[in-house]
């Protein structure tokens, strides 16, 4: 049987088995799925370890924090989008070696596109966070086309080197893309992306409510109940609040078709993973 895992630390939380055998049972594929706990600092033995215990039959993995970037160092392949977030969530394990991909953005994407129906293109859109998060999803962010685009991140430097390294592809898809700090936010925004660690850390929203158009989606790419205090913040000022759940079978959805070539019912699997964390 083909085997995957997904590997972080913390990992025992992760909704990731139950989100891959459920696309396996419903599009016919074989496979099991598990959670793979990495010490800190042991990554690429980690990886070593999982496919020797495995025996030639680990097909993949996905990676979550902290070691997204780890990821990327060790791949023989790495795909364009992941090249330029500089982080790595998908590797799929092949015969001429290993492959690199991040699926993040286009998770996000997805989900905001086609479960909560907002259009991108044409839209302005803030993102908070220079980190792994915000980088991962940045890239697909502007191929949609918004008409502006902010990175806000506590230090200066860490947007402005972020918005640098997609100066380029921002051009390309004819966006306007800055770097400002956390308080020197101008304007208000269609779309907010909370792409920082605030809601687990049990931190206050890091921006203004004056970033909220009347009516703007405010999504936090974390979810669960750490999420409840930027939700009713954005709630409160008259943005329509979403977690980020959605974000997380979308990604899904896009790994499993990398490894298996079939594109799963995500919009299935997101309603039932809802009702399942919702507890109905």
């Amino acid at each position: 049987m083909d085997l995957y895992a997904v590997m972080g630390n913390p990992v025992a939380h992760s909704r990731s088995p139950w989100i891959h055998h459920r696309f396996a049972e419903l599009t016919g594929q074989t496979l099991d799925y598990g959670r793979r706990l990495v010490p800190l600092g042991g990554f690429a033995a980690a990886i070593a370890a999982f496919r020797a215990d495995a025996a030639g039959t680990a097909r993949g993995c996905n990676v979550t924090v902290p070691f997204k970037f780890d990821a990327a160092a060790i791949a023989q392949h790495v795909s364009p989008r992941a090249a330029l977030a500089e982080a790595v969530n998908v590797l799929s394990f092949r015969e001429d070696g290993i492959h690199a991909d991040n699926s993040d953005g286009i998770g996000l994407v997805n989900d905001i596109v086609h479960h909560a129906g907002v259009t991108l293109t044409g839209s302005s859109l803030l993102l908070i966070g220079a980190g792994g998060a915000a980088a991962g999803v940045l890239g697909p962010l502007l191929e949609t086309g918004p008409r502006r685009l902010v990175v806000a991140n506590r230090t200066l430097a860490k947007a402005i080197g972020v918005v640098q390294r997609h100066a380029a592809l921002a051009l390309q898809h004819g966006v306007q893309i800055e770097a400002r700090a956390l308080d020197d936010i101008d304007g208000a925004f269609d779309v907010v992306v909370n792409a920082t660690a605030s809601s687990l850390a049990g931190d206050a929203v890091p921006v203004a409510a004056s970033v909220l158009r009347p009516g703007a989606l405010a999504i936090d790419l974390m979810y669960g109940p750490a999420t409840d205090g930027f939700m009713d913040w954005a709630r409160a000022h008259g943005a329509v609040a979403r977690d980020g759940l959605g974000m997380l079978v979308e990604q899904a959805a896009v790994a499993f078709e990398l490894w298996r070539g079939v594109r799963p019912p995500a919009a299935q699997v997101l309603a039932e993973l809802r009702a399942l964390v919702d507890g109905r």
